[in-house]
């Protein structure tokens, strides 16, 4: 609802080093407000976890319920929080949930404000009840944001709010008030050439420290395969997509690798989701290793 820019790229959560449930959140169909290029049906809502369960970088800071006191019965498209600053979030990537009501709807605004200051409602509740934004399903949850996914006015809002301090702002689609629950860094996805690849892997350190992985079914495996790559066969998502973080460390660099290369983008970009801080698709996959970077390995 909010819109992309057309520079916005496909955003995949990646969690700070202590997993918790919403290191394990996919993109959301929800997020339209934000990308309307995601497609993803919305999971199930989830909420915010216990601070506890953060680690240092990501923690919430408290309680989840915002302080302050005081509302402007006559807002404005001013931010109310003393911000944070942009310029400190550069490389930053921000989760946020929100609520949206319509341009007329001043007095509803204020008055879910005040049961969040005064009140301690919680955000995501009131979003369920009362927002326009398909992101209601989730309890208002987007996600995690970056730069030039979101409207000027909303991502102005969004980089300048202290954390955990609700804010609201006004966009072409209504006011919003709008929580910033934790930030991380921003991770790299990035592509690998076959010939960059063949080079790295006459490095017999590259195969100790860089994650290999081979997301194509075992049946491609026999036909042609690279030394190093640990199979894990897409149609078996189900079974170690969910420990990638268990089995894998997020903080070495990670490649991926499929017949094509359409495949390993998806995996790519879900590990990228996950936390995982540099991963690399092989551009072209297998075949194009085989026929750009060694010819030995077969082409099928």
């Amino acid at each position: 609802m909010l819109g992309l820019r057309a520079r916005a790229a496909a955003q995949l959560p990646c969690p700070s080093p202590s997993p918790t449930r919403f290191a394990r959140l996919t993109p959301l169909a929800a997020l339209s407000a934000l990308a309307p290029l995601a497609s993803a049906p919305p999971p199930p809502r989830a909420r915010a976890p216990s601070p506890a369960s953060l680690s240092a970088t990501a923690r919430w800071g408290g309680t989840m319920r915002p302080g302050g006191t005081g509302t402007n019965f006559r807002p404005t498209t001013r931010v109310f929080c003393a911000a944070a600053g942009s310029a400190q979030r550069e490389g930053k990537e921000l989760l946020v949930q929100h609520l949206l009501v319509g341009e007329k709807d001043v007095r509803l605004l204020v008055d879910l404000e005040k049961s969040i200051i005064a009140g301690g409602a919680d955000l995501s509740d009131l979003a369920v009840e009362h927002s326009l934004c398909p992101s209601k399903e989730n309890g208002g949850m987007l996600g995690w944001v970056r730069k030039g996914q979101m409207v000027p006015e909303f991502e102005e809002a969004a980089f300048g709010a202290p954390l955990n301090k609700v804010v609201r702002c006004k966009t072409k689609f209504g006011w919003h008030l709008l929580q910033v629950l934790a930030e991380r860094d921003q991770c790299v996805l990035q592509d690998i050439d076959p010939e960059e690849l063949h080079t790295k892997m006459q490095d017999p350190s590259f195969l100790e420290e860089a994650q290999l992985i081979d997301v194509r079914e075992p049946d491609e495996v026999a036909k042609a395969s690279l030394p190093g790559f640990k199979v894990l066969p897409l149609r078996q998502f189900g079974t170690w997509g969910p420990v990638m973080t268990d089995e894998f460390n997020p903080q070495k660099d990670t490649y991926v690798l499929c017949h094509h290369g359409m495949r390993s983008m998806q995996v790519a970009k879900w590990l990228q989701s996950q936390g995982f801080k540099k991963v690399y698709n092989v551009t072209g996959g297998i075949h194009a290793y085989a026929v750009k970077a060694d010819s030995s390995v077969p082409t099928y």
